[in-house]
């Protein structure tokens, strides 16, 4: 169980990583061109950033306490936010009509309830 959950975290970090970097970097009216982009017109600026910022941080908090073993609690408690944050993404894309990116936003938040799940859990850094 403890490699699955490693292999979970590490896709949802290199989603959260990947997604960091594009929001908070690359101009928004290029990214509300990129597919599954046209939310961000809807959006400020600053919104888009801040999403990227927590993206960022998101992929940082599912892999770094427990390596560093320090605050290894982080792990589930960023894996719930992680959650929290595909269900807002859910939510955007179905008002735009965009039901591809919702099924992998379910995908998504699958990954971090099981890790969530896991690390509160059986698979628990403390046990």
């Amino acid at each position: 169980m403890n490699l699955t959950l490693w292999i979970a975290a590490g896709l949802l970090a290199m989603v959260a990583l990947l997604g960091g970097i594009s929001k908070t970097f690359v101009p928004k009216e290029k990214l509300a061109a990129a597919p599954g982009g046209g939310w961000t017109e809807h959006a400020s600026v600053g919104f888009v950033r801040t999403l990227g910022i927590l993206e960022l941080l998101a992929a940082v908090g599912l892999i770094l306490p427990a390596a560093l073993d320090i605050a290894p609690v982080l792990v589930p408690v960023t894996a719930v936010c992680w959650v929290l944050l595909m269900v807002g993404a859910m939510i955007t894309h179905l008002r735009d009509g965009d039901a591809r990116f919702v099924l992998l936003n379910l995908a998504y938040l699958a990954l971090a309830a099981y890790v969530a799940w896991g690390r509160f859990g059986p698979g628990s850094f403390t046990g």
